[in-house]
């Protein structure tokens, strides 16, 4: 979905894209939708609210950056996101942490400041638009605690979709062109991709810990990483690419802490 995202905006505006994201994702979810009467219910729907505005401001900034930074940089940004929740967790759920906790949470951030490097390396809109969307895709990970059990995963992911269709209509229109033909398979194909990874990510999560996933995500770093060399003429120095392996590492630990939390175990 990546590639696709920097294809298209080499023609389209980000938010633009990120319009048609969520349309063209509601779409491949309907015969779903269609098929599965009540499985949207309107009462769940203040649960789904909180996750589903963390995620618009989320969808927005990662857009953006995929179209305007080094893909290896925005990924390995991006992967502070379970950092940002577990500390959101702490100071708005008033969760306890233990010494290697924290100390997980402080090579995740040394491991973004190898990525960033403030000083030597320049931090453009791109950047600051993967910073954000890290924070807020924290923020949203906190709101998904709440429906954990609550709702079936298929539903999680189709509110997020619905949620946010018309609010990206509305920013979209600020930046409209209208997608020529040969944009349009681009477009059919983010679509796509983000509907099967929300329904396969929620699904994946709802069948097993965070720490049996989190580490299959380590496939992705180098998917994407490859594309940015290959396709887009992207370099990326040992600094870079440490940072990421710090970050991701981190998020890992996190993951299998949590899990040892709910079994009973030591939350240190």
């Amino acid at each position: 979905m990546w590639v696709m995202i920097r294809y298209a905006a080499a023609v389209l505006h980000s938010f633009e894209i990120v319009f048609f994201r969520n349309f063209l994702g509601l779409l491949f979810l309907a015969p779903m939708l269609l098929g599965t009467p009540g499985l949207i219910q309107r009462a769940k729907l203040p649960l789904h609210l909180r996750r589903a505005t963390s995620g618009f401001v989320a969808t927005m900034g990662t857009f953006y950056a995929v179209a305007n930074a080094p893909l290896a940089d925005v990924l390995a940004i991006n992967y502070t996101a379970p950092l940002f929740g577990t500390l959101g967790a702490v100071l708005m759920l008033g969760e306890r942490i233990r010494a290697r906790r924290i100390a997980a949470l402080a090579v995740g951030f040394v491991g973004m400041l190898l990525v960033l490097r403030p000083g030597a390396v320049p931090i453009t809109p791109g950047i600051i638009a993967a910073i954000i969307s890290a924070i807020t895709t924290g923020y949203s990970i906190v709101a998904m605690r709440s429906l954990v059990g609550v709702d079936d995963a298929r539903a999680v992911a189709a509110w997020t979709f619905i949620l946010t269709t018309l609010p990206s209509l509305a920013v979209a229109l600020f930046v409209w062109v209208t997608p020529p033909l040969s944009v349009w398979p681009l477009l059919a194909g983010i679509g796509a991709a983000a509907a099967v990874g929300q329904l396969t990510l929620t699904r994946a999560f709802s069948l097993s810990e965070a720490s049996a996933v989190l580490p299959l995500d380590f496939v992705r770093f180098g998917l994407v990483t490859a594309a940015g060399i290959g396709l887009f003429d992207e370099r990326y120095d040992a600094l870079t690419l440490a940072g990421g392996a710090l970050i991701l590492g981190s998020t890992i630990y996190l993951a299998v802490r949590e899990a040892q939390l709910k079994r009973g175990g030591d939350p240190g």
